[in-house]
């Protein structure tokens, strides 16, 4: 009784401890934009924002990715990691209790011995007088918290990976498409131009000239081939694809880039609550929130720790008596620990994690920065590219249209083949650029999904589209085990 009456007194103490030290978080004061919009951002909010291009084959690789990519295997891997972390920290402010039991037999040159047998029940308990594992345990909760939303971060960086090398891929068909359109006109221009010559109409020179702009389209071809391939594999490797996959596979053609649903219009001002859209932001506040309490738990380390053991069991000089009375026994003792010298340990870990909470404050500050830059850049970049595409749709009519007249003078003998070949080449560069001002404009919507938080929210992260990724990878990783089991059986 008495042995449960201490170790009460002991736990209520520990519940009436309510010193903590060291300061408690207060999020830094910012200076934000002042006037902040309130612009219609939902097309934006949609977990799944690529819908908004109509791209069936995108959807279906953002979906594999999700399911395959090693990165954000890796990022999921340490979520939980992180969460192990935090029940360490939790169980550090509980009770530890254990069983002891033994049996032995001692004796000396005089005594034919003696058995003693024990059975023991041990508790043992630190009082948090001073808050150092709370602060740690608020430490493991808040690198718990940022390591949550690196993980979301990863989910909306690999997604719009996804996307933009996808566009590239569909940008390269279509410039290889051109180019290989062109080097065919450019070959027939060579048959024609060739029998001129054999008939001697034109100068070897003229010849010459011909065959080698048909060759630098030649080229032009090769060269955008190689880049579709390399393409094809940098998108392999970011939906997760295996090595055979990779090299055996081909990788899925949706729309053509012409087709592609681009967003009419997108709002032109920054978001009321943008930082709370970002998963970066959240995340580089979960470390400074980790670095605040690790000061408190340094601050701790000053004060003495106050250690509280209790033991009861049975004890007996014959194992078959152990658990009989009178063999009851019970011990309680309290330790008190106090640093005096330490070397300057104490010091420089508590300068340390001073420094840490400094650093993790100016990486805050500066993903903020960062946040506003690029969702800045962004909405700037799509309104530009959007007048970029309008332009170089006007440049390529127009170049087109002086190619059918130019053609008609050459054939005519009105102007020579110089004059014809310029207006081919820069036709061709004409239509190439082109191409790239519509992947320019699918781009810049990418970054302004990217920038805004594809879908994130403080309050829920990705809310009801993670859970559902996260049940559809357990099926494939359940998928997985079970041909593994059935191959080595």
């Amino acid at each position: 009784m008495k042995f449960k009456q201490l170790f009460v007194a002991g736990f209520g103490l520990f519940l009436l401890s309510g010193c903590m030290m060291g300061p408690n978080y207060k999020r830094p004061d910012l200076n934000l934009p002042s006037q902040q919009a309130q612009d219609d951002f939902s097309v934006f909010e949609n977990h799944q924002w690529w819908t908004m291009f109509e791209d069936p084959t995108l959807n279906a690789l953002e979906k594999e990715a999700l399911l395959y990519n090693k990165d954000l295997r890796q990022a999921v891997a340490r979520v939980d990691a992180a969460r192990a972390a935090v029940g360490v920290a939790v169980a550090n402010q509980l009770p530890t209790i254990g069983l002891q039991g033994g049996s032995g037999r001692s004796g000396n040159d005089y005594t034919s011995g003696q058995t003693l047998s024990t059975g023991t029940v041990v508790a043992a308990f630190e009082l948090d007088l001073w808050g150092k594992y709370r602060r740690l345990s608020e430490a493991a909760r808040a690198d718990l918290l940022s390591t949550m939303t690196a993980k979301d971060t990863v989910l909306l960086s690999l997604t719009a990976q996804v996307a933009s090398n996808y566009f590239t891929l569909r940008t390269l068909d279509a410039q290889l498409e051109i180019a290989k359109r062109t080097l065919t006109t450019r070959k027939e221009s060579v048959r024609i131009y060739t029998s001129r010559y054999n008939a001697g109409y034109i100068t070897e020179v003229d010849l010459r000239r011909v065959e080698a702009d048909m060759y630098s389209v030649e080229a032009t071809a090769k060269d955008l081939e190689l880049q579709v391939a390399q393409a094809e594999t940098a998108l392999a490797v970011l939906v997760g694809r295996s090595p055979r996959e990779i090299v055996e596979g081909e990788m899925q053609r949706g729309h053509h880039l012409r087709d592609i649903t681009v967003l009419p219009n997108v709002p032109a001002s920054l978001p009321s609550n943008l930082l709370a859209k970002r998963p970066d932001v959240r995340s580089a506040e979960g470390r400074l929130i980790a670095a605040n309490a690790r000061i408190g738990a340094a601050r701790a380390a000053y004060f003495p720790d106050i250690s509280l053991t209790a033991a009861a069991g049975f004890a007996s000089n014959q194992l078959n008596n152990l658990f009989r009375d009178p063999s009851g026994l019970w011990a309680f003792a309290g330790q008190v620990t106090q640093p005096i010298f330490a070397g300057g340990a104490l010091v420089s870990q508590s300068k340390a994690a001073k420094a840490q909470y400094e650093e993790m404050l100016a990486a805050y500050e500066k993903t903020v920065q960062t946040a506003f830059k690029e969702t800045l850049d962004a909405l700037n970049s799509n309104r530009i590219n959007r007048e970029m595409f309008e332009i170089r749709q006007k440049q390529t009519e127009a170049l087109r249209r002086s190619y059918e007249l130019t053609k008609k003078q050459e054939d005519a003998g009105l102007i020579g083949t110089m004059e014809l070949l310029d207006v081919e080449r820069n036709l061709l560069q004409a239509e190439m650029s082109l191409a790239s001002a519509r992947q320019s404009e699918l781009l810049a919507l990418i970054n302004v999904a990217k920038a805004l938080g594809g879908g994130w929210d403080e309050r829920c992260g990705f809310g009801p589209f993670e859970e559902q990724v996260k049940a559809e990878q357990a099926a494939v990783e359940n998928k997985e085990s079970q041909d593994v089991t059935e191959t080595e059986e």
